[in-house]
């Protein structure tokens, strides 16, 4: 992705200076820009001044990578024909194996158009009632998705259990061609997300339902196959809980990420110590506090943070290499910096115990 470079003139200088190569341009357009306060009271003997510095430094959140929007299209389109042709065979070869996978293969259509939908919403533009956009959506989209998994896979052992007690014939050939047929349209479809699964939360949400769908479907035409040799109907549902089970343990690792995200967690793979190191280390930086990193989507990292610097401000240039750093170096896409000049104690407002009511 490509961004154009900015560079916000200081305030103190009557002509823009020259643009900077680090700094970029915001989701809404706008370059890293600082803003330098002094207030000053000078009432009796408690005169003080304080200088604050407010860095932000945005950048476009990912959009979906290019395709994506064909490969929900196309995932849902053979999932939706899947569904209908599995939940038709079920029926006729009396296969509670294909019906259990035709309702997960729904499951998967509704969670296809939900990561679908949060994708489109990631890319809308800021507003005066949604300031961070609409990106968040896609954690809530990440979140259901994992949910639906579970749910599905409760489906399938219910299922699974009943045709366990009350056990019945079973076509085997239908059920083998049937499911054969289904492993090869969600293996495509999972193939279709395989780009973009280990960055974005909402799409891996999206290529672990087809990869879910093609083990279930794989199980039951090797489980159909087994009963046209052996007669064997119990393979049908064991060999479904046995697949439940490595979904199960597939999408907790999912659920824990999304649920992180949507309490406003340190995403993944971010070093909070790091990032907190590297501002330490900043020329002028006494200390730093009030440091806080939360997710605005499932591509997209924020950072606020106050930097102590008895010097007083730096200048825009400095506050803007920082911004431009942990956007680089952190994947911090929103930062937003104070400075603070030490002559008052601060102290984070979270880190204050909750009044009792």
């Amino acid at each position: 992705m490509k961004y154009t470079a900015h560079q916000a003139g200081d305030s103190n200088t009557p002509h823009p200076q020259k643009p900077d190569a680090h700094v970029h341009t915001d989701a809404c357009g706008h370059a890293a820009h600082d803003h330098d306060h002094a207030n000053e009271k000078d009432k009796g003997a408690h005169a003080h001044q304080h200088g604050h510095a407010h860095g932000h430094g945005h950048h476009h959140h990912h959009a979906p990578a290019a395709g994506h929007g064909r490969a929900f299209a196309l995932a849902v389109a053979l999932n939706v024909t899947i569904v209908v042709v599995q939940a038709v065979y079920g029926v006729l070869a009396n296969s509670t194996a294909l019906l259990a996978d035709a309702g997960h293969n729904l499951s998967d259509v509704l969670g296809l158009l939900l990561a679908w939908g949060a994708t489109w919403l990631a890319t809308r533009r800021p507003s005066a009632g949604y300031t961070f956009g609409l990106g968040g959506s896609s954690i809530l989209a990440s979140l259901l998705n994992a949910g639906l998994l579970l749910f599905a896979c409760g489906v399938i052992v219910a299922e699974a259990v009943g045709r366990l007690l009350h056990p019945s014939p079973v076509a085997g050939l239908d059920v083998f061609i049937v499911a054969l047929i289904g492993m090869v349209v969600n293996g495509f479809s999972a193939w279709l997300f395989m780009r973009g699964s280990e960055d974005d939360l909402n799409i891996r949400g999206a290529f672990l339902h087809m990869v879910a769908d093609a083990a279930v479907s794989a199980a039951v035409a090797v489980s159909g196959l087994a009963i046209i040799f052996t007669g064997w109907t119990w393979l049908d549902p064991v060999m479904s809980i046995i697949v439940v089970a490595v979904i199960v343990y597939g999408t907790w690792g999912l659920l824990r990420d999304s649920v992180k995200l949507a309490l406003n967690g340190v995403p993944p793979g971010v070093d909070v110590q790091k990032i907190r190191d590297y501002l330490a280390a900043q020329p002028g930086v006494t200390d730093v506090h009030d440091l806080h990193v939360w997710a605005l989507s499932t591509t997209g990292n924020a950072l606020s943070a106050h930097l102590v610097i008895p010097a007083g401000h730096p200048g825009d240039k400095v506050i803007d290499g920082i911004v431009g750093t942990l956007r680089v170096e952190f994947d911090m896409h929103h930062a937003t910096l104070q400075v603070d000049m030490g002559t008052t104690q601060h102290r984070c407002s979270l880190d204050h115990a909750p009044h009792a009511h």
